[in-house]
């Protein structure tokens, strides 16, 4: 697994994106069945131990054979504002917000996503997916040959306790369900750390460079290095 940090350019700037642990499973031991995140995502009440994930303050992620991380960094303000899993030539943006005790975001934001979508010139679609409620959003882009096509992002989103998960899957991923399901099931692993502060909704729950990351690492240690530029998505909020 590989570590990266990439770059936004302003604080404004849309966030960007294109064999389980035993810790992952302990977290779906230690939930109740009939719940309605039964299979993840999860939050830090429903796990036993932070043992065996990779901690990224506001989220935990499960390791993967062949997985790169990139933090994605808010030139601004050096805050880390999104985590991108890369696995087989797919991504998944990851996004943690507060949320209200009382009721979800997913609904008002897809609705926001969609007008976000629309403003750009692009198409959106909402789809019944294995999460709930997806959507798959076509934007404008340039092509390698200097034709007009369209980059797809397919947007998915969990309400938890005060919490809600987002997620970005582009690449293959976006539009093939074989090629998303590694990635849906690293979602569903996922860990939201909410912490007991109080936070306005949308506000982004804070993540951080794992504390055992190094530029040159011993071998079998994730190693730090600098990604390319990915493709931006619309930002909440």
């Amino acid at each position: 697994m590989v570590f990266g940090l990439g770059r936004k350019a302003k604080k404004d700037q849309a966030a960007e994106a294109d064999g389980l642990s035993a810790g992952a499973e302990t977290a779906e031991e230690a939930v109740d069945s009939s719940g309605p995140r039964s299979n993840g995502p999860f939050d830090e009440s429903e796990i036993s131990s932070r043992d065996g994930y990779v901690d990224l303050g506001a989220l935990l992620v499960t390791p993967s054979e062949g997985l790169q991380l990139r933090l994605e960094v808010e030139e601004a303000t050096q805050r880390v504002v999104a985590v991108t899993l890369d696995l087989n030539g797919s991504s998944l943006q990851l996004q943690a917000f507060a949320a209200p005790k009382s009721e979800g975001l997913w609904d008002e934001i897809r609705e926001q996503i969609g007008q976000s979508v629309g403003v750009q010139g692009g198409q959106v679609e909402e789809i019944d997916g294995i999460f709930g409620s997806e959507l798959v959003a076509k934007l404008p882009a340039g092509l390698p040959d200097g034709s007009q096509g369209y980059r797809v992002a397919r947007f998915i989103g969990v309400d938890g306790p005060r919490w809600f998960l987002r997620g970005v899957l582009g690449g293959a991923a976006a539009l093939e369900r074989t090629a998303a399901e590694p990635l849906e099931a690293l979602f569903r692993q996922v860990v939201v750390i909410r912490g007991d502060s109080p936070m306005p909704p949308r506000d982004l729950l804070q993540l951080r460079l794992p504390k055992d990351a190094t530029t040159t690492p011993p071998p079998g240690s994730p190693a730090l290095q600098e990604p390319e530029r990915g493709p931006e998505i619309t930002q909440i909020g």
